[in-house]
């Protein structure tokens, strides 16, 4: 699966979006103009040090004032910006710092997740992923490449289907059987090879199999001829956080290399979670030390 590479500016995320009229912005051949605006505002707003009059922000924009009063009642039901209702100026909204503290947690939580990717890669010579489950599907935050020439083709940003891959499946046998279900009302179960589990009695037994031993396997069934292994990472409340995986060719990770890659990727994912604060049950302990 290919997906886009991604960057965030933490200090402005709006940043070189609209500090000049619309006829010199950033010129791109995919353009939505009320989107170009909204943005635009946004960006007037951030670079206040007070709040910001309808006036002020046509007149930087040099927008109609109907146009401009338009787009902040948008702004101001999605909670983007706040309206100050004894003077009627702007400023941003608490929806934007909800945005930015997720964005911001991301890039930590990839941060610290780096030096157990990196053990891993040179343990196992395979390429190694970091993902989070984000609105029912994998998302890919970070990975690092196996060097050998034949090796897992998908890039940061890009998303994928939870169910047939390992890194979706250990994440979803951390949830309840009812989030479960409603992930597969709404995104399916697609076969993509003859390995793909297609229907729910499938997946509710095999992510039952993923809790008892405490790891998912990818068994080709997202791709022909690719497997994969992966382990959950847990917050300090022991709440699924995210997942580590390893992945490679299925005539280098073969079914006699499991348990071994399963071990590494297990221990990897625990040590990350101990480091965020979890702590496992006695249960949980013994259930590692058996697999």
């Amino acid at each position: 699966m290919r997906g886009i590479h991604f960057s965030l500016d933490i200090q402005n995320p709006f940043h070189n979006m609209a500090r000049v009229p619309q006829s010199k912005t950033y010129k791109s051949p995919y353009r939505v103009q009320v989107l170009d605006r909204a943005l635009a505002a946004l960006d007037v707003l951030a670079g206040r040090s007070t709040e910001c009059s309808l006036v002020e922000i046509c007149t930087t924009l040099k927008l109609h004032k109907s146009t401009a009063h338009r787009l902040m009642m948008v702004l101001e039901q999605h909670r983007l910006v706040d309206k100050n209702p004894d003077t009627g100026r702007y400023r941003l909204g608490l929806k934007l710092f909800e945005f930015g503290s997720k964005a911001i947690g991301a890039i930590d939580l990839r941060r610290q997740a780096r030096p157990y990717l990196d053990r891993l890669q040179r343990e196992l010579g395979e390429t190694v992923f970091f993902c989070l489950l984000d609105d029912g599907q994998v998302l890919y935050l970070e990975k690092i490449e196996s060097q050998q020439s034949v090796r897992t083709a998908c890039d940061v940003g890009s998303r994928a289907p939870a169910y047939c891959t390992a890194v979706g499946k250990a994440m979803l046998a951390e949830l309840t059987d009812t989030e479960v279900s409603e992930i597969v009302r709404r995104f399916g179960l697609k076969a993509f090879t003859a390995n793909t589990i297609t229907t729910g009695t499938a997946l509710k037994t095999e992510l039952r199999a993923v809790r008892a031993r405490g790891y998912a396997i990818d068994n080709e069934e997202k791709e022909p001829g690719l497997r994969c292994v992966s382990a959950p990472v847990r917050n300090d409340s022991g709440k699924l956080l995210a997942a580590l995986s390893v992945s490679g060719p299925a005539f280098r990770v073969t079914r006699e290399r499991v348990p071994e890659i399963a071990k590494a990727v297990m221990q990897a994912a625990g040590e990350l979670s101990h480091e965020l604060g979890y702590r496992p049950t006695a249960m949980e302990l013994v259930r590692g030390a058996v697999s």
